[in-house]
């Protein structure tokens, strides 16, 4: 009986999951239960392959990103990230949010396409770093609180980096 998804592609609960071996994992997995299969089998094995194969879907889906990486392994500590009762968060970061959103829109104002590929290359520095800081914290530290803040910081860094390639793309 699979425990968590790390054990469902035969993998260590880890931050760090080698991408390789976590798709390899997965295409394993989900041809087990592909729908050929299965054409000849009772509607239950139907059934059962179908919820399978959304099982195998919403793991991958989970570990394969590292911000749903992290929110899944703060989940099964029983952390989710993002409460809405908590949302507390360290006031510099959230001031260093605001200057990168104004600096986002001056570059949209200017329509600034250089500066634009220069800020997602800031922002993809950002995400980095603060993945190495939230493996540290679940690896070397095991300080799920630190891990929570940074993962909400993460969040913040995706959706910026996403609003930042979506006006690219509506430059192209």
């Amino acid at each position: 009986m699979v425990q968590n998804y790390f054990e469902l592609f035969d993998l260590k609960k880890s931050f760090n999951v080698d991408e390789n071996l976590l798709l390899s994992a997965y295409r394993k997995q989900i041809s087990r239960f592909h729908p050929d299969k299965f054409s000849t089998s009772t509607e239950s094995d139907q059934l059962q392959a179908l919820q399978s194969t959304a099982l195998i879907n919403s793991a991958y889906t989970a570990l394969k990103s590292p911000l749903n990486r992290a929110e899944y392994m703060l989940n099964m500590e029983g952390i989710n990230p993002f409460d809405v009762k908590d949302t507390s968060m360290d006031s510099k970061f959230l001031l260093s949010q605001i200057e990168l959103r104004e600096d986002l829109e001056v570059i949209k104002d200017q329509k600034n396409s250089l500066a634009l590929d220069n800020f997602i290359e800031r922002v993809k520095s950002f995400i980095k770093d603060n993945e190495t800081s939230i493996s540290d914290a679940f690896t070397n530290l095991g300080d799920l609180k630190l891990a929570t803040a940074l993962v909400r910081e993460l969040k913040f860094y995706e959706q910026l980096n996403t609003d930042a390639n979506l006006l690219m793309d509506e430059w192209l």
